[in-house]
């Protein structure tokens, strides 16, 4: 019987034998949504795939009201990357480049590049940014640096994408007493280590996610918590438009204007979605700005 793959999914589980929680996400037909909407070169494509992957693996364990979002910028070839996973499992991303490529294309080699993890809710206002140092290759590498920085404990990643698929697994040991690792837990963490090691990118992409952990980690005790699906979104909307255009103030507004015809038209890049305003739109918009006191809108 042929097996069936099932696509969009996060899954939790526990190595109770080890003290050992991880997350493993499979993403099917939202990685190609997110892959379709422009050609990217295959290094490209598959960073970003690994990118989407781990946004999120990155929510797994974690309290999340809005985003989270890993997102990088350089003055290299690479120019931006950007995915993005939601609390309700919305996942989005793109990335910008030029060629000629460097090959291999190494994060570590980006001139001036900067990553940034950022949690939060936009639209109240409540974000976390965290910077993340690019001394790994690969990353999977800068992620575990990452966190070997932020929590003080070690983790584990494993990362992989074609055009088909982009896959993770994130392997995170359970603090002990003060919140420091028990000395018990130091065997079980490198075996399961080894363990981890065996595991390819091309098993990753070709199992499924219940098979890969028996595979691995059956001699663990594998706890396997409720799937969470995830799906392709976007949280743009005409309403985060509207606050874009009103944070732009009135004289850009009225310019823009003047240059298009009288209508603004702004291009969602993650999902194609137009937004159109008219100068009766505009006006309204600026209007509201000038009431409630934004900035920006000094008439």
């Amino acid at each position: 019987m042929e097996t069936v793959l099932v696509e969009d999914v996060l899954h939790r589980f526990l190595l109770e034998r080890a003290g050992v929680r991880g997350a493993l996400v499979r993403l099917g037909p939202a990685w190609r949504e997110v892959a379709g909407r422009a050609d990217y070169p295959p290094a490209v494509r598959e960073l970003l795939g690994e990118a989407l992957a781990a946004s999120a693996l990155l929510t797994a364990n974690i309290k999340l009201d809005g985003e989270l979002s890993v997102q990088l910028k350089s003055s290299g070839a690479l120019r931006l990357l950007f995915a993005e996973c939601t609390d309700q499992g919305r996942l989005r991303g793109l990335a910008r480049w030029e060629s000629p490529l460097p090959q291999p294309l190494s994060l570590a080699e980006l001139p001036q590049a900067v990553m940034a993890i950022t949690i939060g809710n936009v639209e109240r206002g409540q974000r976390y940014q965290g910077l993340v140092e690019l001394r790994e290759t690969h990353l999977a590498g800068v992620l575990e640096n990452y966190f070997a920085q932020s929590e003080q404990l070690p983790a584990r990643l494993v990362l992989a994408a074609d055009g088909e698929h982009a896959v993770g697994l994130m392997l995170q040991k359970l603090p002990g007493e003060g919140g420091h690792s028990a000395v018990e837990d130091e065997d079980a963490w490198t075996r399961v280590m080894h363990l981890t090691a065996t595991l390819g990118a091309a098993e990753m992409l070709a199992t499924t996610p219940e098979q890969l952990l028996y595979r691995l980690y059956h001699e663990e005790s594998v706890r396997l918590f409720e799937p969470r699906p995830l799906a392709f979104g976007c949280s743009c909307s005409r309403e985060r438009v509207a606050a874009m255009l009103r944070s732009l103030g009135r004289d850009e507004v009225e310019a823009t204007l003047d240059e298009q015809d009288g209508r603004i038209e702004v291009h969602c890049e993650f999902c194609a979605q137009r937004y159109e305003f008219d100068r009766v739109d505009a006006e309204h918009l600026l209007r509201d700005a000038a009431a409630t006191g934004a900035p920006g809108t000094s008439q």
